[in-house]
């Protein structure tokens, strides 16, 4: 008989990327006395990983659980962009019901839409937390309208629409049902969620049924399954076997090995798990998220979300530049590729394929910061290869071209609303609604091809003078929209190997923007800086000033170099075009064109 575990809750917290999440399970976790009273505990504790915490977004879903008034709530920290939503819509499955964090002054954004919407489609119920609330610009009232004016269009059933309002300050710790007043404490949002928050209900004398959501992995025990027990109990050393309702081949024998439930940061090792409790099982060496664990006499698999289709795709290959070797532990086509398919495992947005040439991949993703960040964890591991530029993925559909549209959202002062509108209408993005602008700013809504904003952002940065905020999503495909204009500036190109000189570099700084400084080791064919006339030009920056004997006056004054364009990774991969390749090394990255020689490539350009 199916009954309710009032002795659990389960939930996720979904918001737009920087409104607050991982800040509020910090304070959860702390008022929970996951924490001893004198630990030491740094901010954002769940974004254990060196790029989430250097760039202060959460890449991963994590889960955590805290105990309170002798309910156990397992809460699942989720990422806020949109290039990591695979994540969200999965563990979507594992919760009875979502906190839906919005900022209170820059209310519900693309992403916050996304979520909600994959939210209400699974009928949860939804829990509103208007956070940083004690910002002096917050205005929660204004948010509130918002909100609901979202649930319409989305579609929410009248229970939904009667979603309960908490203000919260994540960072003070404090919340409140009452936008004016805040208690000291987190209390009335602990209470809201044990109120409208639903037990999870299931029969645990039924036959077993896991899903696995999420895939976590640890170097003594392998994978690690994360799930949550559908219906039945699972204990250690069971028999059960493993299916896919999107494999029907796919039936495999297992034992479990290790069983783990949640309590704060830690997994804890436990002997049987009942159902509605979120646990992880190790011991199973191909387990995949989408699997279900069920007894071996009772085989059922269950239906999963089925995950977004990547939409942008670029090569990786081994490194052939004159410095390939010098800096990386890892480098070879053999190593690239086990480490590409390893990620797979974990990473269900990503694609990798075999190419025609051996020593290069074609990975796919959800969007540039979804391959930057994979680039990045490579480098730091010791990997060198080589990147190309991104590319869109396009789709036939009745004999017509489709590609991937964005919808973007941004928010600027008035004063650079002229601008962003005509550099958007040239890469054929159409403006949809201009709201009016509060305090000297005015949000604007485009849809645009994703290629469209290849390239943008960095542009974006310098006509607003940093001061917009862009906010991007996938918005389905549609028919081909046309040519787009290419960027309009040069490469300017070394054409001799050796160390860069101020002598050299000074000449060539009057031709544009330089990427390096002096004692740069460089090499021919390596891109150096831009041309604002659009033209690539060769440089020698290696050359030394010849000494003589002759003395004249002015001639020896100290040169003055300006200082050089640092790039991002992202901005170098929305600086280059087809013909140039990034050198990814552990130390360093370098742009430079895929063909070297320049005499080669003035007969491959004719």
């Amino acid at each position: 008989m199916e009954k309710a575990r009032e002795d659990v809750r389960n939930i996720a917290i979904i918001a737009h990327v920087d409104h607050g999440k991982t800040t509020l399970v910090d304070s959860l976790l702390k008022q929970s006395g996951v924490f001893r009273e004198n630990q030491e505990v740094k901010d954002r504790v769940m974004d254990s990983g060196d790029i989430e915490r250097e760039r202060g977004i959460t890449i991963l879903s994590k889960n955590t659980a805290v105990n309170y008034e002798g309910t156990k709530i397992n809460i699942i920290d989720t990422p806020g962009h949109a290039d990591f939503g695979g994540e969200v819509e999965r563990v979507l499955n594992m919760v009875n019901g979502v906190v839906v964090l919005v900022d209170a002054f820059e209310g519900p954004m693309p992403q916050t839409k996304f979520v909600l919407k994959k939210a209400l489609e699974l009928k949860h119920p939804v829990i509103v937390c208007i956070n940083k609330i004690d910002r002096p610009e917050a205005r929660p009232e204004g948010v509130i309208d918002e909100v609901l004016d979202l649930f319409i269009e989305l579609g929410a059933d009248d229970d939904q629409l009667d979603c309960p309002f908490v203000f919260t300050s994540a960072k003070q710790g404090t919340s409140s049902l009452d936008s004016k007043k805040q208690e000291e404490n987190l209390k009335p949002l602990f209470e809201t969620i044990m109120e409208y928050i639903p037990a999870p209900v299931g029969d645990s004398e039924e036959p077993l049924q896991v899903l696995v959501s999420t895939i976590d992995y640890n170097e003594y025990v392998g994978r690690i399954g994360i799930g949550k027990i559908g219906r039945g109990t699972i204990n250690i050393n069971q028999d059960a076997v493993l299916l896919n309702k999107l494999d029907p081949d796919k039936k495999e024998k297992i034992k479990i090995g290790k069983l783990y439930e949640f309590e704060g940061l830690d997994k804890v090792e436990v002997e049987s798990a009942q159902v509605g409790s979120i646990i992880g099982i190790a011991g199973i060496a191909d387990i995949n998220i989408g699997d279900t664990i069920c007894p071996v006499d009772h085989p059922e698999a269950l239906s999963f979300t089925k995950i977004s289709e990547p939409t942008l795709s670029m090569t990786f290959s081994v490194n052939n530049s004159p410095f390939a070797g010098r800096e990386g532990k890892f480098v070879t086509s053999r190593q690239i590729k086990n480490r590409l398919y390893k990620e797979l495992q974990t990473d269900v947005g990503l694609r990798v394929e075999d190419t025609d040439a051996t020593d290069a991949f074609k990975v796919s993703g959800r969007g540039e910061l979804h391959l930057s960040v994979l680039i990045e964890t490579m480098r730091r591991e010791g990997f060198e290869f080589q990147i190309s530029k991104p590319e869109v993925l396009f789709k036939e559909e009745n004999g017509k071209k489709i590609e991937p549209i964005e919808k973007v959202i941004i928010d600027v002062s008035n004063d650079f609303v002229g601008s962003v509108i005509e550099k958007l209408g040239r890469r054929k993005g159409e403006l949809v609604s201009m709201t009016e602008p509060t305090g000297g700013y005015a949000r604007l809504e485009f849809t645009i091809p994703s290629r469209g904003l290849i390239g943008y952002r960095q542009e974006f940065m310098t006509d607003t003078k940093g001061n917009g905020i862009i906010n991007t999503i996938f918005d389905g495909y549609a028919p081909y929209k046309g040519e787009i204009p290419k960027r309009t500036v040069g490469s300017i190109i070394a054409f001799e190997t050796g160390e860069s000189t101020a002598y050299g570099l000074h000449s060539a700084q009057e031709r544009g923007v330089l990427f390096i400084g002096a004692g740069v080791p460089v090499y021919a064919g390596m891109v150096i800086g831009e041309n604002p006339k659009g033209l690539d030009i060769e440089v020698n920056v290696v050359k030394k000033k010849q000494q003589t004997n002759v003395r004249a006056s002015g001639s020896d004054d100290s040169l003055r170099l300006s200082p050089p364009n640092i790039m991002s990774l992202e901005e170098a991969l929305e600086f280059i075009e087809k013909d140039e390749l990034i050198e990814i090394t552990p130390l360093s990255f370098r742009i430079r064109k895929r063909i070297l020689q320049a005499n080669k490539r003035y007969k491959s350009k004719k």
